[in-house]
């Protein structure tokens, strides 16, 4: 599989790897995703019967119906968040995985700098940042590609995604 994050401090990143999903697969690439999320978030509703067993000690608890299914997995609180890889090494295998977030991580970048914000939060102290994305241009040591153009910013991904595996 191939790997390529986009990080920012902003709701545009989101909305990127939501058109990015649609434009790769619907070049017919096969895409997945992992998104980030605060360690405050909860995933399943509180007093539902799923949070219940989880309460209970229940290391892991799969949600499923006909349609899709879900793995919750439990850590003890002490736990450091896992690698990507480690996440990564959970997925069925597809064509390329985004990473919604993980600044953190060795992979290849992209920071998504919001309308608002004149500089980039990472990319001057992350070299896996490789380019920016905005509706307008931020001047930098690195290409910054428009928001607006997603042919161009999934040729992008596709160009510098990382071969894990």
């Amino acid at each position: 599989m191939r790997v390529f994050s986009l990080i920012g401090e902003c709701r545009e990143k989101s909305e990127l790897v939501g058109r990015l999903v649609a434009e790769l697969a619907g070049r017919g690439l096969r895409v997945s995703t992992i998104k980030r999320v605060s360690d405050t978030v909860d995933l399943e509703r509180r007093g539902s019967g799923t949070w219940r067993q989880r309460q209970a000690g229940a290391e892991e608890v799969m949600i499923a119906n006909a349609r899709r299914f879900a793995l919750l997995h439990e850590m003890p609180s002490d736990t450091v968040e896992p690698d990507v890889t480690v996440l990564l090494a959970r997925l069925a295998p597809v064509d390329i995985v985004l990473l919604d977030g993980f600044r953190r991580s060795g992979m290849p970048k992209m920071e998504v700098v919001p309308r608002e914000q004149e500089q980039p939060q990472y990319a001057a102290n992350d070299p896996k940042v490789l380019a920016l994305a905005s509706e307008q241009p931020v001047p930098g040591r690195i290409p910054c590609l428009p928001l607006s153009q997603i042919k161009e910013l999934a040729d992008f991904v596709l160009t510098n995604a990382v071969l894990t595996d």
